[in-house]
């Protein structure tokens, strides 16, 4: 699998848990990892925000056909091996990944929030990590 994480900070636990059980799936071919422009950082809390983007891998098969009805013809046809929806169920079987928080057929986010309290000080911050999925290719939503 290939994998490109050259826009992303390299910020969120959630997000480096996926990308390792991503890297598990064998029908993943390529992923990428990208900072979204949402994240932000005040007083009280830090909101990270990671978009994922994966492309499946694709098998061809060959399919028969008559062209004119006639002259027997072979069309090669490459199909994806997984969808989204798919991979919904293969992130959800694993228990430290789990269900999303929201998925359709084009996107799969997941919400994660975590109290941090630094050593030193007395007070903490809230960490909320958003993390979409998206497929590679796929048009505007």
């Amino acid at each position: 699998m290939d994998v490109d994480t050259s826009n992303w900070s390299g910020e969120g636990e959630f997000t480096q848990l996926l990308i390792e059980h991503l890297r598990l799936v064998s029908r993943v071919a390529y992923l990428r990892v990208e900072d979204a422009p949402a994240s932000r950082s005040e007083a009280d809390y830090n909101f990270i925000s990671n978009e994922v983007f994966v492309q499946f891998a694709t098998e061809i098969r060959e399919e028969r056909a008559r062209k004119w009805g006639i002259v027997p013809v072979r069309h090669s046809i490459e199909t994806k091996t997984m969808t989204i929806p798919e991979l919904e169920t293969a992130l959800t079987a694993d228990s430290d990944v789990g269900p999303p928080d929201y998925s359709d057929e084009g996107m799969l986010q997941y919400l994660r929030s975590q109290r941090i309290v630094p050593p030193y000080q007395t007070r903490g911050y809230k960490l909320v990590e958003l993390v979409r999925i998206y497929e590679v290719g796929k048009g505007p939503r």
